[in-house]
């Protein structure tokens, strides 16, 4: 009788021990928290250095920043001048300037332990001041007896501006520690417009091309860009 008992305290104390080590065990993996780089990201729109390369009539430049402030959510800004050259049937026009676009990012990727990539939409507000000159333009007639009156006179219209809503959906994938490549698309409304006296604007820095009739725009981009880790906080 005395070894049953035995026999059985310590099958009693062998479960006890293995119930606590495992609640030990979880307790420790629960504290096992990893922990993510906050900070800014900043880089360049490469698209552009690249045309203003190969498009004679194109020159510009966009530096991109974006800030972490929660787990899926990003401030975010652009910054960039433009120049272009606008050569249509009956009109040659050319338009430059400087614009800002600012506003957030959702990330909507759920990252591996260690990754920190996005695939993101983001929303802008967009401004732009800039200039336009007309070099040369055409009477239209719809006698075709006569030659083309084809006008020489250069024209420039400064301090004009215009401003946007934007959307943005785009991609950035972490290439090497910290160095990361995107690209995006961009959708665009704008919103106000300064237009010249007895003229339209072709061009608007930062919104791109202009029609007739329409408010909306369309933009694309590929960016590197390097994340500058400033803190780091626990995945949520």
């Amino acid at each position: 009788m005395k070894q049953q008992h035995i026999f059985l305290l310590l099958i009693s104390l062998f479960v006890f021990s293995s119930s606590a080590l495992t609640a030990q065990e979880d307790q420790v993996a629960d504290t096992l928290v990893y922990r993510e780089k906050y900070g800014l990201r900043l880089g360049v729109d490469i698209s552009k250095p690249v045309r203003s390369l190969i498009d004679a009539d194109y020159q510009g430049l966009e530096i991109k920043g974006d800030y972490r402030i929660y787990d899926d959510y990003y401030l975010a800004a652009e910054l960039g001048t433009e120049e272009n050259l606008i050569a249509e049937t009956n009109v040659t026009a050319s338009a430059k300037g400087s614009y800002i676009k600012v506003g957030a990012d959702y990330n909507a990727y759920n990252n591996w332990i260690g990754m920190q990539n996005m695939i993101y939409a983001g929303l802008r507000y967009g401004f732009s001041t800039f200039s336009t000159e007309l070099q040369e333009y055409s009477i239209y007639t719809n006698d075709s007896y006569f030659e083309p009156d084809l006008r020489v006179e250069p024209q420039e219209f400064k301090d004009l501006t215009a401003s946007w809503i934007e959307l943005q959906l785009g991609v950035k994938v972490e290439v090497l520690t910290n160095l990361y490549l995107g690209t995006h698309v961009e959708l665009k409304r704008r919103v106000t417009e300064v237009k010249p006296n007895n003229f339209d604007n072709l061009y608007i820095p930062g919104f791109n091309r202009t029609y007739d009739g329409s408010f909306y725009g369309v933009g694309y981009g590929y960016s590197i860009s390097y994340l500058i880790p400033l803190y780091k906080r626990n995945r949520l």
